[in-house]
């Protein structure tokens, strides 16, 4: 007696296709092979797996890979999604395969490992290690994808994907991590000495007045605001506004009021005419980052010239001293010239609402005045004592 055939197999290009429906749910998909038998043998387990879920309620097995693509798909209107999807991008080669029960702090090991060692690229060129923050914002969107699992995502029977979320452990950060280091006068006069105009320019008005990189970077001219009953103006930045990339946005999702002191107001009415859109445009457009070879060139420079006035070498701080540091630089300064607190938040970007709903003539005009308490560009500015290790 002649063996039943299988129905729901068909061959194409050498390969056997299934396509059949079971209780209502279509299965379409390759075997992966060109044996009949061998494609018999995949499509009744297929089947058997079925029948065990609609018969038994036993849970569909999830990879991560189905999950991270649909957590992508649900996320990519957010501001944030070029660096969701380049750790989503990372974690793959690791956790893809692995079905969501197994996704442990083991599982995790090879990716942290291989994060924390340099290597050579089949180019020849050097891929860095990276930090414990840079590896922990790639762990805290697994944890967010698990979560996702647990609690909201269901399958047709209305089944969690996951039953419960994992607790994947982050690295130590404040140990490894590098502080801020706000700047002494001294040490900005020599830094800003160095770098060339269109840097030294953006580097004197983003340290005035606390703005970030993109914000100053990226700062246009219909952003600007008069207040004539002041005598001056304003910049605000736009919620939506892109940075760096398309959909960046301002940190903290809403408007972000710039106030001028004396030196940023200085600064800008020299850049009108400039540019029509930009305010600090560089060969007509404007720059992707302060942050290039010229900065890096001129802080080595700057810290060789300390060393050789005050006969010891600078502090690693300034060595090494980033653009985001120039923030810092402005807060401390603001603190030491007796700001308060509520007011340095509103100065450097972290207080919520718009000047339209939530600051008043008087109430600008009193950021304005904190805000020039320290728009002088020497020591005769407030003091600011940063207590420094030895070194050596």
């Amino acid at each position: 007696m002649a063996r039943k055939t299988i129905t729901g197999l068909y061959e194409k290009g050498g390969v056997w296709q299934i396509d059949k429906v079971y209780k209502g749910e279509r299965i379409r998909e390759s075997t992966g092979t060109g044996d009949r038998e061998e494609a018999e043998q995949y499509l009744i387990h297929k089947l058997e797996k079925l029948r065990q879920q609609k018969v038994y309620g036993v849970r569909q097995i999830r990879i991560w890979e189905e999950a991270a693509m649909r957590y992508l798909l649900e996320v990519k209107d957010q501001p944030s999604i070029h660096l969701t999807a380049l750790c989503m991008k990372q974690l793959h080669p690791y956790l893809g395969h692995l079905p969501l029960t197994h996704i442990d702090d083991q599982a995790l090991e090879p990716f942290i490992r291989d994060r924390q060692t340099e290597k050579v690229l089949p180019d020849g060129s050097i891929e860095k290690a990276v930090s414990n923050r840079t590896i922990n914002i790639a762990i805290e969107r697994a944890v967010r994808v698990l979560t996702l699992c647990a609690r909201k995502w269901r399958d047709d029977d209305r089944r969690p994907w996951l039953d419960s979320v994992p607790m994947l452990k982050k690295l130590e950060e404040k140990k490894s991590s590098r502080k801020p280091y706000p700047m002494s006068w001294e040490e900005q006069s020599i830094l800003f000495g160095e770098l060339p105009g269109h840097l030294q320019t953006m580097a004197l008005f983003k340290v005035n007045t606390g703005c970030r990189e993109q914000e100053v970077c990226k700062l246009r001219w219909d952003w600007e605001i008069s207040v004539p009953e002041l005598g001056t103006s304003v910049f605000l930045i736009p919620a939506d506004f892109g940075g760096r990339h398309a959909r960046s946005g301002v940190k903290n999702g809403d408007e972000r009021l710039v106030v001028l002191n004396s030196v940023a107001k200085s600064i800008i009415e020299r850049q009108r005419g400039v540019s029509k859109e930009w305010v600090f445009p560089y060969n007509g457009t404007a720059m992707h980052r302060m942050n290039d070879s010229a900065w890096k060139k001129a802080r080595v420079r700057a810290a060789k010239l300390w060393q050789e006035e005050n006969l010891r070498p600078a502090h690693p701080g300034y060595a090494s001293i980033r653009i985001h540091d120039l923030k810092h630089t402005f807060g401390r300064r603001l603190r030491a010239a007796g700001v308060t607190e509520e007011d340095r938040k509103s100065l450097l970007g972290h207080k919520n609402g718009s000047i339209t709903s939530h600051y008043s003539g008087a109430e600008l005009g009193k950021l304005i005045e904190a805000a020039n308490m320290v728009s002088t560009t020497d020591s005769r500015g407030p003091v600011l004592t940063i207590l420094k290790r030895k070194i050596g």
